[in-house]
């Protein structure tokens, strides 16, 4: 078995049985093939012939190379992965990366609305029952009210929706669902939504579609257009900071965190794959307890 046959069988691995998304296996694609680039250059056979030192010299490139610390963690665990896969294979005899790691950047805490920019935000989209106006309530009470990410909301079918449970279907990375419930405030604007927008565009257009999301012209809005009316919802509200809009998703998890939520129910809800990504979370909240008191108690 050669090298390339070797790594379609991996490829055939991370999409049938992991069902990695295209990007991340296009991701892991370009690390193997780097790393084979390299080994090739340094004339080393196989995999089976990896070492410690010879992984040592190509961490040592691809600083040269200028790699972030970030690309270079993650080539790392894409290799990790890989040899992972082929020892469980029995084409290697060990994994060469298992004591091989590299510190990442600095953590990076996500960006958050406090409560009076959500209260702007939410007084641009209730100042009117125009159709559009009443469109973009319900975009964002869905992202703010489910955590989901905007190319989430983009896949929602009408028939997703769980009336009687309060309950969305959601299509997250790797084609993997969840349910995700929904409160009061979403339900009153999808209602409003139905009669006063999305029945009334498709109509007008005569469209005819399951999307449950859609432009003003009756068709099924893009995660880019989601975007795009999310922005022009923020510029509306005169924000003045730097903001985006996955930062409603980053809001719902803060949220949820200050007032009680356990962590395994936030990762759930989020659709994150492991802990460790919803964990980030942890930091934001503790930030805010440390600067709440530092503003309020008399000997901070």
């Amino acid at each position: 078995m050669n090298e390339q046959q070797i790594v379609e069988m991996f490829m055939s691995y991370i999409q049938n049985e992991r069902n990695y998304s295209e990007n991340t296996r296009l991701a892991y694609h370009d690390d193997i093939l780097d790393f084979q680039t390299f080994l090739n250059q340094q004339h080393i056979l196989n995999y089976q012939d990896v070492d410690y030192l010879s992984i040592r010299l190509y961490l040592t490139e691809l600083k040269r190379e200028n790699y972030s610390r970030s690309s270079i963690s993650r080539k790392i665990s894409s290799l990790r992965s890989f040899y992972n896969f082929m020892l469980r294979e029995e084409i290697v005899e060990n994994n060469p990366f298992t004591s091989v790691s590299h510190a990442k950047n600095h953590l990076r805490l996500p960006k958050f609305f406090y409560n009076e920019e959500m209260e702007a935000l939410f007084q641009v989209v209730y100042e009117d029952d125009e159709a559009l106006t009443v469109r973009d309530r319900a975009i964002l009470e869905l992202l703010y009210g489910t955590g989901i990410r905007v190319s989430e909301s983009a896949d929602i079918r009408v028939g997703d929706i769980e009336q009687t449970y309060q309950a969305i279907l959601i299509r997250g990375k790797g084609n993997k669902e969840r349910y995700v419930p929904f409160g009061s405030f979403l339900e009153d604007a999808m209602a409003t939504y139905f009669t006063k927008s999305r029945h009334m565009l498709m109509a007008k257009y005569q469209k005819n579609h399951d999307f449950l999301l859609i432009n003003h012209y009756g068709d099924p809005l893009t995660p880019r257009g989601i975007r795009y009316i999310l922005t022009k919802i923020i510029e509306k509200a005169a924000l003045t900071r730097k903001i985006h809009p996955h930062m409603l998703r980053h809001t719902f998890a803060t949220d949820l965190l200050n007032n009680g939520a356990d962590m395994r129910t936030v990762q759930e809800l989020l659709g994150h794959a492991s802990l460790s990504s919803t964990q980030i979370y942890t930091h934001v909240t503790k930030e805010h307890l440390k600067a709440t008191y530092a503003k309020h108690h008399p000997r901070a």
